[in-house]
């Protein structure tokens, strides 16, 4: 295989570099989805099937057009934990249920309506930052995983850090052939050795857990106010869902907005939800992880996506392989999500430069200027329970004076419309 050859959507993917490659994508979604079922108070191996299971049926969905890996979804978290406090797990359920369905029903509706209001409220100049967003405002938790913020630095966690993001860096660009296309993989054993080296690892839950162990099914149960408490979480979750398909399809050279269409991976996504409500996991979400993962080895197989899938649900049946990844210390995680994020940042731009957005325009500098610092600068809107910031505000203010724009545009008041 040449250096950095290009796999393609639809390419197979021989079983020599299936195996690694998947569990290469396996890797890089884990950390973030198992905190997620920590945070509940939940069995992580439920959530690991559902992961593997909401995948599969995503690529069924967009009929195998859209490469993305389905993980835990951080946008439930504040609403949710009061729906738990005050009422138990199963209504936070009924929550996810509820979110999901509705999300099903707006998939229908952009189906009906098409995308071309995508262009409208989102063009270029605001597209670009708030997809950039996605991976900057994420890059202190890579950070933090690493233990880089802590008040008192451990050497250990810096060295493992430092092994793990160097062996990925350098190896993108260094390795060749076969060891080309899995450098993530190779920089995640780099680090859990030099982890294991410097005596950071305890495998005493490994010893004590069992080979095998049925995920923790239950059902959820419906009540009105928890439903109305978390369903706004479907603005944020729709607003992060557009902005992971444009730069994903940035990324592989195709518009997966129009082919298989938005409609069809936002309702993948959302009946993904959905199902895991029903039998007791929590919410997925297309993960920024495994994009970063794509723009790095430039291996985009839907089959490695899958094979990623299969094995998150045998791991979610098999303990003491599920806590022995579980043991993947936050330095590695960390080294690793350092630099996926920060692809992720860079595809923003390349939006950007890619559909040459003109500065010279007023609205251009204007769009891209307030998205940018809306996104970074901490400020936060709550709307009930549901907090926007970041991303999904920047967003939401993007989509807002993009329209603005677009109207003033038609009454003919703007002095740099185009002809």
């Amino acid at each position: 295989m040449e250096s950095h050859k290009i796999i393609q959507v639809e390419e197979k993917v021989p079983l020599k570099l299936l195996l690694p490659l998947s569990i290469q994508h396996m890797f890089a979604m884990f950390g973030a989805s198992v905190l997620v079922p920590f945070i509940f108070g939940i069995n992580p191996a439920i959530v690991l099937f559902m992961n593997g299971v909401g995948t599969l049926l995503f690529i069924v969905v967009t009929k195998a057009k859209s490469p993305a890996y389905l993980g835990s979804s951080f946008a439930f978290l504040a609403p949710a934990g009061v729906v738990i406090s005050k009422m138990g797990y199963p209504y936070a359920l009924g929550g996810f249920v509820a979110v999901g369905f509705c999300g099903c029903i707006l998939s229908f509706i952009i189906y009906k309506c098409g995308t071309k209001w995508i262009d409208i409220v989102l063009p270029p100049a605001a597209m670009g930052p708030v997809v950039a967003l996605i991976g900057l405002e994420l890059s202190s938790s890579a950070a933090n995983n690493a233990g880089l913020l802590e008040d008192k630095i451990d050497p250990k966690n810096v060295l493992v850090f430092a092994v793990t993001l160097g062996v990925a860096v350098f190896g993108n660009i260094l390795f060749r052939g076969f060891l080309s296309v899995i450098p993530i993989l190779i920089a995640v054993v780099a680090g859990y050795l030099t982890a294991l080296a410097c005596g950071i690892l305890d495998f005493t839950q490994v010893v004590e857990a069992s080979w095998f162990a049925i995920p923790n099914f239950q059902a959820p149960k419906f009540d009105m106010g928890a439903i109305l408490m978390i369903l706004p979480v479907l603005l944020v979750i729709t607003s992060e869902h557009i902005g992971h398909q444009v730069v994903t399809s940035k990324i592989i050279g195709r518009d997966l907005l129009t082919d298989p269409g938005l409609h069809r991976s936002l309702f993948g996504d959302n009946f993904s939800t959905m199902v895991s409500g029903l039998i007791g996991s929590v919410p997925t979400t297309t993960y920024g992880e495994n994009i970063g993962v794509m723009a790095v080895t430039k291996v985009y197989s839907v089959r490695v996506i899958g094979g990623a899938a299969v094995l998150s649900i045998i791991c979610s049946f098999v303990g003491k392989l599920s806590m022995m990844i579980q043991t993947i210390p936050g330095p590695v995680i960390g080294g690793i999500s350092f630099l996926l994020y920060g692809m992720i940042g860079a595809s923003g731009l390349r939006i950007l430069v890619d559909s040459r957005v003109d500065y010279g325009r007023s609205r251009n500098l204007m769009l891209t200027s307030i998205v940018f610092v809306t996104g970074l600068s901490g400020i936060s809107v709550n709307i009930g329970t549901v907090s926007l910031t970041g991303m999904v505000l920047a967003c939401v203010v993007a989509m807002a004076l993009s329209l603005i724009f677009y109207i003033l545009d038609k009454l003919k008041l703007t002095n740099d419309r185009k002809a």
